[in-house]
């Protein structure tokens, strides 16, 4: 009587702990940063030569004004001469421990702001800046109403449709508030024009 052979199947390898969404999110967690735009000694640089030239305009200009003391009290450009003085020193301390800093530390240099994050900065800051000069062709209703509907479409996704209905609803909000109920003189364009406003 012969007898066969049976090949048992190795048993499947177990999975990693915690299942395959632990593993997609440790992948996702070993991945390379978002590289660096600057680095924070760079803008603490920066910002102190900047303050420092701010207090030597200014330190200047009341200096011309007048910082000395009169028979009738200071004069005009007295408290603001020392606060420039006072300025300019501690410009001059931080760039001085900002020099220092960096010879005694044995540490990588600090990313100030990554790419990642500087985009999501400039989502915000370049729809303020172009919202900021359309007010002065479209008047403040107009601007307000591309400036809510971009941002809902461009930053949340919206529905084009609840972006316009929400900014359209925004900006006749604004109008009767200011220029009707409160009567304030608000910067307009030629929509506004075509009304008689």
């Amino acid at each position: 009587m012969s007898s066969e052979r049976v090949e048992v199947p190795p048993a499947p390898a177990p999975p990693p702990p915690g299942g395959a969404a632990a593993g997609g999110a440790d992948a996702a967690a070993s991945g390379d940063e978002s590289p660096s735009v600057v680095r924070t000694r760079t803008v603490e640089i920066v910002v102190a030569i900047l303050l420092l030239g701010f207090a030597g305009v200014m330190g200047f200009d009341n200096w011309r004004t007048g910082m000395g003391w009169a028979p009738d009290g200071p004069q005009a450009g007295y408290f603001p001469f020392y606060l420039s003085v006072i300025l300019a020193c501690a410009s001059l301390y931080w760039l001085a421990e900002t020099a220092l800093k960096r010879q005694r530390s044995a540490s990588p240099p600090k990313s100030f702001v990554n790419r990642e994050q500087l985009g999501r900065v400039l989502q915000v800051f370049v729809p303020t800046v172009l919202f900021c000069v359309a007010t002065q062709f479209l008047g403040l209703y107009v601007a307000s109403f591309l400036l809510v509907a971009g941002f809902m479409r461009w930053v949340g996704k919206i529905a084009w449709w609840k972006c316009l209905v929400t900014s359209a609803v925004f900006s006749v909000a604004m109008f009767v508030v200011f220029d009707i109920a409160f009567d304030v003189i608000m910067p307009k364009g030629p929509l506004e024009a075509l009304f008689g406003r």
